[in-house]
Protein backbone atom coordinates (compact mmCIF):
# COMPACT_ATOMS: atom_id res chain seq x y z
CA UNK A 1 0.00 0.00 0.00
CA UNK A 2 1.39 3.05 -1.20
CA UNK A 3 1.96 6.14 1.96
CA UNK A 4 -0.91 8.22 -0.20
CA UNK A 5 -3.55 5.53 0.32
CA UNK A 6 -2.87 5.02 3.72
CA UNK A 7 -3.65 8.74 4.36
CA UNK A 8 -6.36 8.08 2.68
CA UNK A 9 -7.83 4.99 4.65
CA UNK A 10 -6.69 6.64 7.88
CA UNK A 11 -9.07 9.90 6.67
CA UNK A 12 -11.47 7.29 6.00
CA UNK A 13 -11.39 5.91 9.44
CA UNK A 14 -10.76 8.56 11.50
CA UNK A 15 -12.11 11.75 10.28
CA UNK A 16 -15.71 11.89 11.76
CA UNK A 17 -13.89 10.71 15.18
CA UNK A 18 -11.62 13.47 15.26
CA UNK A 19 -14.13 16.21 13.88
CA UNK A 20 -16.43 15.25 16.82
CA UNK A 21 -13.62 15.44 18.97
CA UNK A 22 -12.49 18.87 18.07
CA UNK A 23 -15.75 19.82 17.68
CA UNK A 24 -16.11 18.90 21.67
CA UNK A 25 -13.11 21.08 22.48
CA UNK A 26 -14.02 24.44 20.49
CA UNK A 27 -18.29 24.30 20.03
CA UNK A 28 -17.54 24.99 16.41
CA UNK A 29 -18.20 22.94 13.52
CA UNK A 30 -16.20 24.76 11.26
CA UNK A 31 -13.18 25.04 12.67
CA UNK A 32 -13.10 21.59 13.91
CA UNK A 33 -13.23 20.50 10.25
CA UNK A 34 -10.77 23.06 9.23
CA UNK A 35 -7.98 21.93 12.25
CA UNK A 36 -8.93 17.94 11.44
CA UNK A 37 -8.42 18.94 7.67
CA UNK A 38 -4.99 20.88 8.46
CA UNK A 39 -3.34 17.71 10.33
CA UNK A 40 -4.65 15.93 7.37
CA UNK A 41 -2.67 18.07 4.90
CA UNK A 42 0.05 17.83 7.29
CA UNK A 43 0.07 13.76 7.00
CA UNK A 44 0.29 14.14 3.23
CA UNK A 45 3.03 16.48 3.12
CA UNK A 46 4.73 13.90 5.55
CA UNK A 47 2.85 10.59 4.05
CA UNK A 48 6.00 8.70 4.35
CA UNK A 49 6.65 9.38 7.83
CA UNK A 50 3.41 9.54 8.62
CA UNK A 51 2.82 5.61 7.16
CA UNK A 52 5.41 4.81 9.87
CA UNK A 53 3.60 5.82 12.90
CA UNK A 54 2.48 3.24 15.74
CA UNK A 55 -0.54 5.52 15.94
CA UNK A 56 -1.45 8.00 12.96
CA UNK A 57 -5.20 9.09 14.56
CA UNK A 58 -3.13 10.28 17.73
CA UNK A 59 -0.50 11.99 16.19
CA UNK A 60 -3.97 13.48 14.01
CA UNK A 61 -5.56 14.71 17.34
CA UNK A 62 -2.25 16.21 18.44
CA UNK A 63 -1.72 18.22 15.41
CA UNK A 64 -5.37 19.00 15.80
CA UNK A 65 -5.39 20.27 18.88
CA UNK A 66 -2.30 21.91 18.47
CA UNK A 67 -3.88 23.58 15.39
CA UNK A 68 -6.98 25.15 17.94
CA UNK A 69 -4.85 26.47 20.88
CA UNK A 70 -2.94 28.38 17.93
CA UNK A 71 -6.28 29.65 17.03
CA UNK A 72 -7.27 30.37 20.47
CA UNK A 73 -4.02 32.46 21.03
CA UNK A 74 -4.40 34.65 17.64
CA UNK A 75 -7.33 35.33 18.71
CA UNK A 76 -6.53 36.31 22.32
CA UNK A 77 -3.51 38.26 21.08
CA UNK A 78 -6.01 39.99 18.70
CA UNK A 79 -8.39 40.99 21.07
CA UNK A 80 -5.70 42.14 23.53
CA UNK A 81 -4.03 44.69 21.10
CA UNK A 82 -7.47 45.27 18.72
CA UNK A 83 -8.57 48.69 20.66
CA UNK A 84 -11.57 49.47 22.09
CA UNK A 85 -13.53 52.77 21.01
CA UNK A 86 -16.08 53.64 23.34
CA UNK A 87 -19.51 55.05 22.18
CA UNK A 88 -21.83 53.50 19.15
CA UNK A 89 -19.49 52.60 16.02
CA UNK A 90 -21.27 54.00 13.13
CA UNK A 91 -20.79 53.69 9.61
CA UNK A 92 -18.03 55.52 7.57
CA UNK A 93 -19.72 57.75 5.28
CA UNK A 94 -18.44 57.68 1.75
CA UNK A 95 -18.62 60.44 -1.06
CA UNK A 96 -18.93 59.31 -4.50
CA UNK A 97 -15.37 60.71 -5.06
CA UNK A 98 -14.06 58.77 -2.72
CA UNK A 99 -16.17 55.53 -3.88
CA UNK A 100 -14.34 56.23 -7.79
CA UNK A 101 -10.81 56.14 -6.03
CA UNK A 102 -11.80 52.85 -4.45
CA UNK A 103 -13.20 51.47 -7.39
CA UNK A 104 -10.02 53.05 -9.97
CA UNK A 105 -7.42 51.85 -7.17
CA UNK A 106 -9.36 48.21 -7.67
CA UNK A 107 -8.80 48.11 -11.28
CA UNK A 108 -4.76 48.67 -10.98
CA UNK A 109 -2.45 45.93 -10.79
CA UNK A 110 -1.62 44.94 -7.12
CA UNK A 111 2.09 45.85 -6.98
CA UNK A 112 0.72 49.49 -7.81
CA UNK A 113 -1.87 49.75 -5.55
CA UNK A 114 0.26 48.66 -2.35
CA UNK A 115 2.81 51.23 -3.22
CA UNK A 116 -0.21 54.12 -4.00
CA UNK A 117 -1.93 52.80 -0.69
CA UNK A 118 0.95 53.01 1.64
CA UNK A 119 2.43 55.84 0.59
CA UNK A 120 -0.46 57.86 -0.19
CA UNK A 121 -3.39 56.33 1.90
CA UNK A 122 -1.11 55.31 4.97
CA UNK A 123 1.25 58.35 4.64
CA UNK A 124 4.72 56.56 4.81
CA UNK A 125 7.22 57.84 3.16
CA UNK A 126 8.91 55.86 0.44
CA UNK A 127 11.65 54.07 2.43
CA UNK A 128 9.64 52.95 4.87
CA UNK A 129 6.89 51.63 1.62
CA UNK A 130 9.97 49.68 0.54
CA UNK A 131 11.07 48.02 3.63
CA UNK A 132 7.11 47.21 4.05
CA UNK A 133 7.38 45.53 0.89
CA UNK A 134 10.83 43.93 0.67
CA UNK A 135 11.61 46.08 -2.33
CA UNK A 136 13.96 48.47 -3.56
CA UNK A 137 13.20 52.28 -2.77
CA UNK A 138 13.73 53.41 -6.62
CA UNK A 139 11.21 50.06 -7.27
CA UNK A 140 8.84 51.74 -5.07
CA UNK A 141 9.30 55.55 -6.97
CA UNK A 142 9.10 53.62 -10.15
CA UNK A 143 5.65 52.39 -8.63
CA UNK A 144 4.35 55.65 -7.82
CA UNK A 145 4.93 57.35 -11.10
CA UNK A 146 2.88 54.14 -12.85
CA UNK A 147 0.34 53.69 -10.46
CA UNK A 148 -0.76 57.47 -9.79
CA UNK A 149 -0.58 58.10 -13.90
CA UNK A 150 -2.90 54.73 -14.15
CA UNK A 151 -5.01 56.15 -11.64
CA UNK A 152 -5.56 59.68 -13.03
CA UNK A 153 -6.26 57.56 -16.52
CA UNK A 154 -8.48 55.35 -14.39
CA UNK A 155 -10.39 58.62 -12.49
CA UNK A 156 -10.33 60.50 -15.72
CA UNK A 157 -12.62 57.53 -17.43
CA UNK A 158 -15.24 57.62 -14.98
CA UNK A 159 -15.88 61.05 -15.39
CA UNK A 160 -16.05 61.39 -18.85
CA UNK A 161 -19.74 60.82 -19.60
CA UNK A 162 -20.71 58.49 -22.40
CA UNK A 163 -21.99 59.39 -25.76
CA UNK A 164 -24.08 57.30 -27.71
Amino acid sequence: MSSQDFVREVYDASYRRLVVQMLALCGDQAEAEDVVQEAFVKAIGQAGRFGQLDNPEAWLRTVAMNGLRNRWRRTAVLRRVTPRIPGVQQRAELSPDHVDLVSALRRLPVELREVLVLHHLADLPVAEVSRALGVPEGTVKARLVRGRDQLATAMSEREEPNHV
